[in-house]
């Protein structure tokens, strides 16, 4: 008998620690980045041997993995979506008119909104979709199509066929993964790839609950991260303000 999602009524505590880390790690790496990009302070370790792109990754992979996994354990996901969509909304409007250099057109929160909007129109035909397959399926796309936004299909560097320079002439198709002439973004996740690895992370703990999800119950998980992780929206819209005061605050005290 096939896992209906309407079964998984309760969350895991262990997933909102794990997502209040992923929190917590971003704010670090943030920290850093607004450290040497913003203020233009030297940290070569993050700038020249490739570690900010792989701590960059880790953490958005962490979050829209888990961003899939608990997409059945909410209810009025359309809502959701629509909030969470208009906060990467707002965020694009401020970072816009307070900070263009660093604008945000299609980030994290665009795309976790927009996904799980989708998934909630799709809801019928991922539920009847097998769980391992699925994730098989998704993760496979996920690695042929991150090619996509640089004008290729292939895995890495591997280029296996140059997709048509016209769908990268229109301005607005970015969401979908085409960004046009001039595009920038400071924060960049559109739908193609990445829905595919939210989907990935959905199947995956779909095919694991049963006999995972008890387990993952009894672990022991720190209420302050928690408690972040039930806040996640609130902690990524304020997470950086608050960075760049700190920062501030301890260039003009260390007088440097």
């Amino acid at each position: 008998m096939r896992e209906k999602w309407s079964a998984a009524p309760r969350r895991i505590a262990a997933f909102d620690a794990l997502r209040g880390f992923a929190l917590v790690n971003m704010a670090v790496y943030h920290g850093v980045y607004d450290w040497v990009y913003v203020f233009g302070r030297p940290a070569a370790w993050f700038t020249q041997t490739g570690n900010a792109h792989i701590w960059q990754q880790f953490i958005c992979w962490t979050f829209i993995l888990l961003a899939g996994a608990v997409f059945p354990y909410g209810k009025h996901a359309v809502r959701r979506g629509a909030v969470t969509f208009g906060c990467g909304f707002l965020l694009t409007a401020v970072t816009m008119l307070v900070m263009p250099s660093e604008q945000i057109l299609f980030g994290v929160l665009h795309l976790i909104g927009a996904a799980v909007l989708l998934s909630a129109l799709l809801r019928r035909f991922l539920d009847r979709a097998p769980a391992l397959p699925g994730a098989i399926a998704s993760f496979v796309l996920f690695l042929f199509l991150r090619s996509v936004p640089m004008g290729y299909l292939g895995i890495g560097e591997l280029q296996l066929f140059e997709l048509p320079r016209q769908l990268y002439s229109v301005p607005f198709l970015f969401p979908l993964g085409l960004p046009g002439p001039g595009f920038y973004s400071a924060d960049y996740f559109p739908l193609i790839p990445w829905i595919f690895l939210f989907w990935t992370g959905l199947f995956l703990w779909r095919f694991l609950r049963p006999y995972a999800e008890e387990t993952v119950r009894g672990w022991p998980a720190c209420r302050p991260l928690v408690w972040l992780g039930r806040h996640s929206l609130w902690a990524y819209l304020l997470h950086q303000p608050v960075l760049l005061g700190f920062i501030f605050l301890l260039s003009i005290l260390t007088g440097s």
